[in-house]
């Protein structure tokens, strides 16, 4: 009898395992947003359609693929929401756009994914923000402009092989995730399009970004309060404003900012390189742990600067110096060209000065009026090693 127990029990594992290995196979199902009544002619609203499409394929009892296929739809403010039951993917083979008046829209944000855990955006297709005459009246404009793609609370999921050109605002907004894997993705907005930063990253930690182009015309890449272990790699940034910190300090309780890694990428025409901001106010926090690494610099205006006097719209209140604690910033290996003749800039606070500051290998040259390129520090404490052009302040 004992003999005939422990075989059943072994069966039954059996049995159990090769379940899961056949669930594992199992395609995905897809929910088509032609079939849910999404027409692609570029003028219709499609957005109940994709409501409809998004809320069968997150309920499904197993995983699902909402399937946007080629064409181009046009869809107004959209919240994709979870949790959902399964894997989830939305795959997006066409165009989708949005409103050209951002007066028809519902909300500050064009297309958000919230509360999801285990979720893919991929496929191949464009998410067009139609941001063009928006830019044009912006003063005038007291409405926020929404953001094109938000994600709020999403876990252990990857964005890859998409496009965002022209966004209102923001390209991709990323607050409160987890474990975001972003590649293979395309930013483009013109150089001079207002506050349309490419990835913008707030309160979420295990983030990679890897094997992108960014060329917009704020941040190509914006790292904000609460953030940590950001891993990015091999993106090209240009145009834009480069990889900012910040800004910092400007509300009370923010949140440190640490972890941050940067390797393998390229700045071209951009104002900016690797750059830390922070405003002078009394709010603290703590920015550390970060390496900068294999950094190739075309033509960029600022290659390297750390400035906690920020002041993006004077006149700014410059008299509490920052009490932002920026400490233990590595730059390896940073070469190529500043269009400026300060290519690299240490302003940082009176009251809290940086600290382990390391430059090690730096060749940043410039060939315009005014001679060599020179580096400027302000309270500053830390050390340097190898090449060093410009001559190291440190």
């Amino acid at each position: 009898m004992g003999l005939l127990m422990v075989f059943v029990r072994v069966l039954f594992l059996i049995l159990v395992m090769l379940q899961m290995g056949t669930n594992a196979k199992i395609q995905p199902k897809v929910f088509d947003v032609t079939r849910y009544g999404a027409i692609a002619n570029g003028r219709t609203d499609n957005t109940k359609a994709f409501e409809r499409a998004w809320s069968d394929a997150c309920k499904w009892n197993g995983k699902s693929r909402v399937l946007v296929p080629r064409g181009t739809f046009l869809v107004g403010s959209i919240t994709f929401l979870g949790p959902c039951k399964y894997s989830i993917a939305f795959t997006l083979k066409g165009i989708l756009k949005a409103p050209s008046n951002p007066s028809v829209m519902t909300s500050d944000q064009w297309i958000s994914f919230r509360y999801v855990n285990q979720l893919a955006v991929n496929g191949g297709g464009s998410f067009d923000g139609q941001g063009a005459s928006s830019w044009k009246s912006i003063n005038k404009n007291s409405k926020a402009l929404p953001i094109s793609l938000r994600f709020e609370f999403v876990k252990n999921s990857r964005i890859s092989k998409i496009t965002s050109m022209n966004s209102k605002n923001a390209h991709i907004s990323i607050f409160g995730c987890e474990n975001l894997n972003i590649s293979n993705v395309k930013i483009s907005a013109p150089g001079d399009s207002p506050n349309t930063d490419g990835i913008k990253i707030g309160n979420s930690k295990r983030m990679r970004i890897w094997s992108s182009s960014i060329g917009t015309g704020d941040d190509c890449i914006a790292i904000l309060s609460g953030s940590s272990n950001i891993d990015i790699s091999d993106v090209f940034c240009g145009p834009g404003h480069g990889i900012s910190i910040g800004s910092l300090g400007k509300y009370l309780n923010e949140k440190n900012v640490w972890g941050l890694s940067v390797k393998n990428c390229t700045f071209r025409d951009t104002t900016n390189g690797l750059r830390i901001k922070t405003h002078a106010s009394s709010s603290a926090s703590i920015v550390s742990g970060f390496t900068y690494q294999n950094i190739h610099m075309d033509n960029v205006e600022n290659p390297i600067i750390i400035d906690q006097q920020y002041c993006p719209y004077p006149p700014c209140n410059l008299q509490t110096p920052s009490h932002v604690q920026i400490k233990d910033v590595t730059y390896n290996n940073i070469w190529g060209t500043s269009s400026t003749k300060v290519a690299v800039t240490f302003q940082c606070s009176q009251k809290f000065p940086c600290k382990n500051i390391v430059l090690n290998d730096i060749n940043l040259v410039h060939h315009g009026p005014g001679g060599s390129a020179t580096s400027q520090c302000s309270h500053v404490n830390g050390v340097s090693s190898g090449r060093q052009i410009p001559p190291s302040c440190l």
